[in-house]
């Protein structure tokens, strides 16, 4: 069966580079040891399992598309890179010393099942790094203005962090803190709310084949239309006044944290 970003994985790596701020950001919270062993799941074409394997950190990365990995592969041949979706791991029990999910919580098929499998393979006292964003915080985002179809789509996939906090209290991984992230203006990785300052990012098409919202969730007729409006409004300055009603306190994404206890 063809996963969602094997029609996608060619254009992806365009526009998807791992941030600096947030690989700074994701070693942080992993805490990683010098003699330990780290995964990335869902890594589509690997970009932060490259960068953190880059600072020293021994990473392996797991995507359940096999043109992703394709991609992962042709970047770096010494990293372990396996096929496998988060709520079945071709992995050992306990040999995994943490995990790091970044944007990819909300593609899984069952939450509660991906963080068992994260449990089983995690050693005692593993941490699991998770980057999202959840539905409070992308009802902010002034995309809902132009495209609003696509992004209550794209809302309705999006965990709470409630339902995060649930799955994992009930696979016995105990959450320990969680951060905001708000949008930077050199953000180097292009996802959904990356032209939040920049509008004009929207109507270029390499940037919008990078995002699933808009390659695997919208209706073609809306994107058409929704960009010939934001075209108009910045050409008229009005994009000001729109981007203005859409504030956000919470942050824009967010970092989740927890430890497998025991």
């Amino acid at each position: 069966m063809a996963e969602k970003y094997d029609s996608i994985g060619k254009e992806y790596n365009a526009t998807r580079k791992a941030d600096p701020y947030i690989t700074n950001r994701i070693v942080h919270f992993l805490k990683p040891e010098a003699t330990g062993v780290y995964l990335d799941l869902g890594c589509g074409t690997g970009n932060y399992t490259i960068a953190l394997n880059s600072t020293g950190v021994d990473m392996i990365g797991a995507d359940p598309s096999y043109r992703m990995l394709e991609t992962a592969k042709s970047q770096n041949n010494k990293i372990r890179w396996i096929q496998g979706k988060a709520e079945k791991l071709p992995i050992k029990d306990g040999s995994i010393n943490g995990v790091i999910a970044t944007l990819t919580i909300h593609h899984w098929g069952n939450l509660t099942k991906g963080f068992s499998e994260v449990y089983r393979v995690l050693k005692p006292g593993g941490r699991l790094v998770i980057f999202t964003s959840t539905p409070q915080q992308m009802k902010g985002y002034w995309l809902n203005h132009y495209f609003l179809e696509m992004m209550r789509s794209s809302i309705k996939q999006m965990p709470s962090l409630k339902e995060v906090e649930q799955s994992l209290k009930i696979t016995n991984l105990d959450f320990s803190e969680s951060e905001p992230y708000n949008i930077q203006a050199d953000l180097k990785d292009l996802f959904l709310y990356a032209g939040k300052y920049n509008p004009e990012f929207y109507l270029d098409d390499t940037n919008r084949n990078g995002i699933s919202s808009f390659t695997s969730l919208a209706n073609a007729n809306e994107i058409k239309e929704g960009l010939k409006k934001l075209s108009i409004d910045i050409e008229t300055k009005r994009i000001q006044e729109i981007m203005e009603k859409y504030q956000n306190n919470g942050g824009d994404y967010l970092f989740i944290c927890a430890t497998k206890v025991n």
